[in-house]
């Protein structure tokens, strides 16, 4: 049995995330629409692993998936049915073979998130369906205050829809925050980054929109540390639309 390696990008906004239960929507996710695709090229069923998954709505820069088939001896081939068959909106990029015992949600050292958000008072409509939308700009002085709370490895489970009481200690590796200027549609964004070992079920927007609520003087810094223990609840979800998967590192 071949072990696959495919690396992806889509557009998140049609779909519920990377995969869900079946009695919950299982048919309008990106693992459904792959591994349907997989299931009629090879004429079996294939089980996929994911390095993350994105929820509703998320989209994805890169996203590594992986498979163990028979039916695929070449790499190229496949790439191109993949592309054939597979929606506009999601892409391969790069189909290899992996090592027999790789797994890409088990062997991911870490996950990248990016936060996109245009701060400018006219929203950029050719931008739009992959940014939100804040003005004035939140402060970034209170939110990197705030990120220095949240960096590190802590328990995460306020900051998540898990009900679980195990397994939600975390590291949150990096937590960034940059501006950028679009000279041509004269518009300004401000880029969120998180990077973390592992992460829970809406951790990424959970994490974001609570900053964006310090950024935008709803709450302080500190608080923080009272949604750690959970006498605080965390913020709202960010929007969906502009939180993308950057990458996953092995």
């Amino acid at each position: 049995m071949g072990n696959i390696k495919l690396t992806l990008q889509y557009d998140g906004t049609r779909y519920l995330g990377w995969t869900r239960p079946e009695k919950d929507g299982y048919h309008k996710t990106i693992s459904y629409r792959l591994s349907s695709v997989l299931e009629k090229l090879s004429g079996s069923p294939v089980t996929l692993y994911a390095g993350a998954r994105t929820e509703a709505g998320v989209h994805a820069l890169e996203q590594t998936v992986s498979f163990v088939s028979d039916a695929f001896s070449d790499m190229e081939l496949l790439h191109r049915e993949l592309d054939h068959y597979l929606p506009m909106d999601i892409r391969v990029l790069r189909c290899e073979t992996a090592p027999e015992r790789f797994r890409a949600d088990l062997n991911a050292r870490s996950r990248t998130y990016e936060y996109r958000i245009c701060t400018s008072p006219v929203y950029n409509i050719f931008t739009s369906a992959y940014t939100a939308h804040i003005c004035p700009a939140p402060d970034i002085s209170s939110m990197e205050t705030a990120a220095g709370y949240l960096t590190g490895r802590h328990d995460f489970r306020f900051f998540s829809g898990v009900k679980k009481k195990k397994g939600t200690d975390k590291e949150l590796m990096e937590l960034s925050f940059r501006g950028s200027k679009d000279a041509d549609n004269d518009t300004d964004t401000l880029i969120i980054t998180l990077t973390a070992n592992d992460l829970l079920y809406r951790m990424p927007s959970l994490i974001i929109g609570t900053l964006l609520e310090i950024g935008q003087g709803k709450r302080t810094p500190e608080s923080i540390s009272h949604i750690f223990v959970g006498t605080e609840k965390a913020g709202a979800p960010c929007e969906a639309k502009g939180l993308l998967l950057k990458s996953v590192q092995y």
